[in-house]
């Protein structure tokens, strides 16, 4: 019985994300939610008490896997700035291919709409981005004089504000070559002389290659 109730609350969720991430949380109803998943309006209420509370299971789920997902990248064997840059991307691909991602975002986006606390973003990136940016300054890698928590919040701060304008521009269809483009302009200066951007570029493309079998968040 457990486990038919966890089954018919994943598919909810799943449904519930393509309807926010295309008609966003003020055009989605739970009668929508009910009629494209097939489970009753009063199955959905059971679940998740309102829509509301649907929504913020929606970014739960797209918070829940990120700290797991860091920390497979952060256990890689290579180099910190590779590492690091690697995972920007698989992260950009991540908002661009899965509707959890996407439908998280563009529900914290309209979080004013939505009458119920909701998950902090971006706090948990700036503290794995200046953990690696330590890492990197104690291997050696990074300019000297790099303090890495204020770096660590510029990095965020390009990053998505990157995602924003690839969003806007192409539907993040370009995403993966203005990640690289914003690395090709911030390697140089926080790499230990001599940088080598391109250098890092590819190590990290090689890392990604080899994790594409790792999967980010998912419907729990």
């Amino acid at each position: 019985m457990q486990e038919r109730a966890e089954v018919t609350r994943r598919a909810v969720l799943a449904t519930a994300a393509v309807l926010f991430e295309q008609h966003g949380y003020v055009g989605t109803s739970i009668s929508d939610v009910a009629r494209t998943s097939g489970y009753t309006s009063g199955a959905i209420y059971f679940h998740f008490g309102s829509k509301e509370g649907l929504a913020r299971g929606v970014l739960e789920a797209h918070f829940a896997e990120w700290p797991r997902y860091v920390e497979r990248w952060e256990s890689e064997d290579a180099p910190v700035l590779d590492r690091l840059v690697g995972l920007s991307l698989a992260v950009a691909r991540e908002f661009r291919d899965n509707v959890i991602v996407r439908a998280g975002n563009r529900l914290w986006n309209e979080r004013r709409t939505i009458p119920v606390s909701l998950p902090r973003p971006f706090v948990g990136w700036i503290d794995a981005a200046a953990r690696m940016l330590t890492a990197a300054g104690e291997a050696g890698e990074l300019a000297p004089g790099t303090d890495a928590e204020r770096t660590a919040r510029v990095l965020v701060s390009c990053f998505f504000g990157t995602h924003t304008v690839s969003d806007a521009l192409s539907d993040r269809r370009d995403i993966e070559e203005a990640v690289s483009d914003l690395w090709m302009l911030l390697l140089p200066g926080l790499q230990a002389a001599p940088a080598d951007p391109a250098k890092c570029l590819e190590g990290a493309g090689k890392l990604l290659a080899a994790t594409r079998v790792r999967t980010a968040p998912t419907v729990k």
